[in-house]
């Protein structure tokens, strides 16, 4: 079966416990590509700020640790989570980490690639790469890792 709209994924969380996505209908959800050792780290900040502006307006952020781009993650599920709580305040949540790109790819990026392809190819070109979600589970927007959180911002309260 091919997947409709976000709500027909499930992921894993840093346990390894299973989440529908399903309990995000009616949420606008920003999914991001994580690491807590690329330049781009700077940016758990920024999505805090968002996240903690908006979660009671109906936003989510997942963050999904990716070890694909330069070994920028190594650290376990637990030591991830800690450094982006530790580092950054971060009370998101931060998800198990999956890969984006390649075989072996997460069902759920693969569904978001196809939805919003990069620039020249749809592969996934390195962490901090964001995908807005409207209330209905579709995909609506992708940002480059250069798009800081605070440039989302305008797309956000146009879902909400």
């Amino acid at each position: 079966m091919e997947a409709k709209n976000l709500y027909d994924f499930t992921v894993q969380n840093k346990k390894g416990e299973s989440v529908s996505l399903a309990e995000y209908k009616g949420k606008v959800v920003l999914i991001v590509t994580i690491a807590t050792k690329c330049g781009f780290t700077p940016q758990l900040k920024g999505l805090e700020e968002l996240w903690n502006t908006y979660q009671d307006k109906g936003l989510v952020i997942l963050g999904f640790p990716c070890n694909q781009f330069a070994n920028q993650n190594p650290d376990s599920d637990n030591q991830t989570q800690e450094f982006c709580s530790l580092n950054y305040g971060v009370t998101f949540p931060v998800l198990k980490k999956i890969n984006v790109n390649g075989n072996d790819a997460d069902p759920l990026y693969k569904w978001l690639k196809s939805k919003k392809g990069g620039i020249l190819w749809s592969a996934i070109k390195w962490n901090f790469t964001k995908f807005l979600i409207n209330k209905n589970g579709e995909v609506v927007q992708r940002f480059a890792p250069t798009a800081a959180p605070s440039s989302l911002e305008k797309y956000i309260v146009d879902e909400l």
